[in-house]
């Protein structure tokens, strides 16, 4: 008998050693990982975060990866520091923080959330924002907005994300100001502080205080899907950089050109509401800010957001945090590692080359007297800034691929659409800006003789700038509804040979009436290696690509109308919810740019084009192979409303971990993001595994 209870207890012994090892399987890692499992009161908690956080470094500093589909979770290569670890999830709440130090395995359990709108306070903004009542199509015009497209984009915004809890929720001082209803507290929120804690047009202040009143009664939006296939490789690596008022509009990691040039270099982002450009070192987790000078004293020089707030600020009172009279832009890495930035650097009056009577070749074909930002270039190597005061605005910049190295730009605005550019190889050898400089507007080439019909103007000024690498042509977005790409041939002698032309986006304002596949608003755009231009269509939530080879008519009166190409469009609906209301297929994500990853930095293949996820915390890129619409979703902290991407190949012998996508949180309210007043600049980088286990 004693020998079988000795038996049994092995046997017991073995078993419970059995059960431990499936409730808490080992993962392989190295000695700069942490692994292991997340469990839930169901079992394995498949395509949940893991998250990791630290602040024993220089900066603070975040990993985050997704569990497989039996909840075993990698976070690899982390700084030698002591993390707070979590779980979060859809359908859960966050898990109590556990600490722990790379090189050991941690079991995690998953919390499920205790009701509905428990769990629903960890989704993205833009599935709060789909609670929001669209006026019904049979409803319009209503005032001067004709349909409901446009509605929608007068709801929509582009400086921070709506639905997010600083916008779906009334802020605590209005409660305490005694304002009588929901729609005075709202317009009171419009008009405090330098800017509005709010965006809202004059027509919706009844729909957005019946949205906010609805969500404090406790409506709950529709739960988002967990990440599964690729999204579950996915790594993101966070820096908090800047400071606790931060506009972090873009960054840049490399030239677009050549994204192995600057590897394992320093990250480069633009601060707008101070004019500072940010500099990360992600190997020393190093970070600062240096503040972009002026040809002026900057009190003589237009902020672009007021000094003054006629009403105190729902956040900072009476106090002005915002002084942007650089107001830098966009930014761009030469072949050199120089940064080149869109930034004021002197009053808005142009010199006197770029006026009316000037000798300028460009100034006699098409004049400027104002340009309210400029060309700042900083050089890592000494530090210093070469500032350039331009005729034409810049906005977004790019380098040429033609091999003339000149740096594009897209003015934007005005009645005509532009383009304006600097020889930098000429600046290097000479010195001369005036000589450097150069710019067209778009004129339509009605009858096709190759010059431009001066009478004839292309409309609206683009807002973005790309040139195509199969033909040199040059290519914007007009942020209209529904809105169209404008491009300009250089021809061999501009301006005489520069012609534009314009391409409307598939539209019609009923859709589901007409059965017609309908798409609005193209903000962002960037080409592929056959020269198709790929856009976010920010109004109705589509990636979309236009590709002028296929284009059956080029010339003759119905070009100027934009509708004579219909065929040359692609629409890819971007999923995600509808707002209530809406019928068509139109969302309630916002896209601010697109990315095309040419050189396979992201791991997706070559010519992979993406775009930004603003409202719901993610780049969304295209599987060419599947054909489906990956959401790359950064989990913490909530908010995160990216407006651009780069991408940059460190060693291409070290597969995943020597490549990757920058990007940047560019709200213009950052305590707006989960982390409130806690809250800074933030620099990500986005990496896809093999697998969810790779280390």
């Amino acid at each position: 008998m004693k020998h079988l209870a000795s038996g049994t207890a092995a046997i017991v012994l073995l078993a419970s050693i059995a059960l431990s090892s499936q409730q808490a399987p080992n993962v392989a890692i190295d000695q700069d990982d942490i692994g292991g499992v997340v469990r839930g009161p169901k079992g394995a908690e498949a395509g949940v975060w893991v998250i990791a956080e630290t602040k024993d470094l220089k900066t603070t500093f975040r990993k985050m990866v997704v569990t497989d589909d039996q909840g075993r979770y990698v976070l690899p290569d982390l700084p030698n520091a002591t993390y707070d670890i979590w779980v979060r999830g859809y359908g859960l709440v966050d898990s109590p923080k556990v600490q722990a130090r790379r090189g050991r395995q941690l079991a995690l359990t998953a919390v499920s959330a205790p009701t509905p709108l428990a769990a629903a306070q960890y989704y993205p903004a833009n599935y709060w924002f789909s609670l929001i009542r669209i006026p019904a199509e049979s409803e319009f015009p209503i005032g001067m907005i004709q349909h409901q497209a446009q509605w929608i984009f007068q709801t929509k915004s582009s400086r921070f994300q709506m639905g997010s809890k600083a916008t779906r929720e009334l802020h605590p001082k209005l409660k305490t100001m005694g304002l009588k209803t929901t729609t005075e507290a709202l317009r009171y929120a419009t008009v405090a502080g330098q800017m509005p804690e709010i965006q809202i047009f004059n027509q919706g202040f009844p729909m957005f205080a019946d949205w906010v009143d609805r969500v404090a009664a406790g409506a709950v939006p529709p739960a988002p899907e967990r990440p599964a296939g690729l999204e579950r490789n996915l790594v993101v690596s966070m820096w908090d950089v800047s400071n606790d008022v931060p506009f972090m509009h873009d960054v840049v990691s490399a030239d677009k050109r050549n994204p192995r040039m600057n590897p394992n270099g320093r990250i480069y982002g633009v601060e707008f509401h101070n004019d500072g450009l940010v500099v990360l070192d992600p190997l020393e987790h190093e970070e600062r800010t240096i503040t972009i000078p002026a040809q002026v004293e900057k009190s003589k020089m237009r902020s672009f957001t007021p000094l003054t707030a006629d009403n105190p600020s729902l956040t900072f009172g009476e106090e002005i945090v915002i002084r942007d009279h650089s107001n830098p832009n966009h930014l761009t890495m030469d072949a050199r590692g120089r940064i080149w930035i869109s930034a004021a650097v002197n009053v808005t009056a142009t010199p006197a080359f770029c006026r009316q009577g000037s000798e300028h070749k460009y100034a006699k074909a098409d004049p400027f007297d104002e340009s309210t930002r400029h060309l700042a270039m900083f050089d890592p190597r000494s530090e210093t800034f070469t500032l350039i005061h331009t005729c034409f605005r810049t906005h977004h910049v790019q380098f040429a691929i033609d091999g003339t190295n000149r740096l594009f730009s897209n003015p934007l605005g005005g009645q005509a659409a532009s383009f304006g550019w600097f020889d930098v190889d000429l600046f290097d050898k000479t010195g001369d800006q005036q000589a450097a400089q150069g710019w067209c507007r778009l004129y339509f080439d009605v009858n096709g003789d190759g010059r431009p019909d001066r009478d004839r103007p292309v409309p609206g000024g683009p807002y973005s700038v790309i040139q195509s690498p199969t033909d040199g042509s040059l290519w914007g977005a007009v942020t209209t509804t529904p809105g169209q790409l404008v491009r300009l041939s250089l021809g061999a002698n501009p301006p005489e040979t520069c012609v534009g032309e314009m391409y409307q986006v598939p539209f019609d304002p009923y859709p589901t009436k007409s059965g017609v596949q309908t798409g609005f608003l193209p903000r962002g755009i960037d080409v592929d290696s056959q020269g198709v231009v790929w856009t976010g269509l920010a109004g109705s939530g589509h990636l979309a690509s236009f590709d002028r080879r296929k284009c059956k008519v080029l010339t003759g009166d119905t070009i100027t109308s934009g509708r004579h190409c219909r065929e040359g469009w692609t629409l890819y609906p971007t999923g995600g919810p509808k707002m209530q209301g809406v019928t068509a297929d139109w969302n309630a994500d916002f896209h601010y740019y697109s990315y095309v990853d040419r050189f396979d930095a992201l791991g997706m293949g070559v010519d992979t084009p993406l775009m930004n996820g603003t409202n719901s915390d993610s780049l969304i890129a295209l599987d060419k192979r599947s054909g489906k619409l990956i959401t790359l979703r950064v989990p913490y902290p909530m908010g995160f409303h990216q407006r651009g991407m780069d991408g940059r190949i460190d060693d291409p012998n070290t597969g995943w971990k020597g490549r990757g996508l920058w990007s940047a949180n560019g709200t213009r309210a950052v305590w707006h993001t989960e982390l409130g007043r806690q809250a800074r600049g933030q620099i990500a980088h986005f990496q896809l595994r093999p697998n969810p286990l790779a280390k």
